[in-house]
């Protein structure tokens, strides 16, 4: 059987060069590429047509997210696995939509990995445990939401709008909503994408959100951009 043919995307060489060492340990799984950002990884994809790419999201320049959606419009059939220091719902949930079919946080033992790596190069989706209850969260809210269910006047829930949100948040909440990625905000308001990520994760957390969809919608109802 050919081993897995794998790429391996982080900004970070101490973490590539460990990875790589690790994984050169297992016979069915071989490292063909680095890259340091998405933008790298797009190129070394395109090279060598690897089995699966190993993304990190976080990096400087394109991030893994939008490098996760570029790639799998290029080539559909190369997979994704999404290995961060994120345990964050957003990004979790942004990675599944953008076509990653596992993520694992690096926090995970390195057996794990491992066996992220094959689960998700057999055609199987692979989610850390500890974080697919995510998943059933989502599935549930939206189940309920199907249901009507009416409530007596006085006790219906207030209708939330940008009067909760700081200036700043505003600010990014208005970027994100035209599709701006962590990078482009901090450079844009002179922040750092994590601090961008800090101020994404209150936004979402005041609004009772929890993607982007829902974050664009919102400010489209409230007018801090047009449709």
């Amino acid at each position: 059987m050919n081993p897995i043919t794998v790429i391996l995307v982080d900004d970070h060489d101490v973490v590539r060069t460990g990875l790589r060492s690790y994984l050169s340990t297992h016979a069915d799984i071989n490292v063909v590429a680095e890259a340091r950002n998405g933008e790298e990884a797009l190129l070394r994809a395109d090279e060598m047509k690897p089995d699966l790419v190993i993304m990190d999201i976080t990096m400087p320049g394109m991030d893994g997210l939008e490098a996760t959606r570029r790639l799998k419009e290029q080539n559909p059939e190369c997979l994704v696995l999404a290995l961060t220091v994120h345990e964050d719902k957003q990004y979790f949930m942004e990675m599944l939509s953008a076509g990653a079919s596992g993520y694992i946080t690096k926090q995970a033992a390195a057996d794990d990995l491992v066996a992220a790596i094959r689960t998700v190069a057999a055609g199987q989706v692979y989610l850390q445990p500890t974080l697919a209850r995510w998943l059933l969260d989502d599935y549930q809210r939206l189940a309920k939401e199907a249901i009507p269910q009416a409530k007596p006047a006085e006790n219906r829930d207030p209708v939330i709008g940008l009067e909760v949100l700081s200036k700043r948040e505003r600010e990014v909440l208005e970027l994100v909503g035209q599709a701006w990625n962590n990078q482009q905000i901090g450079e844009r308001l002179g922040l750092s994408p994590k601090t961008i990520a800090r101020h994404r994760e209150r936004i979402m957390h005041k609004l009772n959100m929890h993607s982007r969809t829902e974050l664009v919608k919102f400010a489209i109802r409230t007018g801090l951009i047009s449709a």
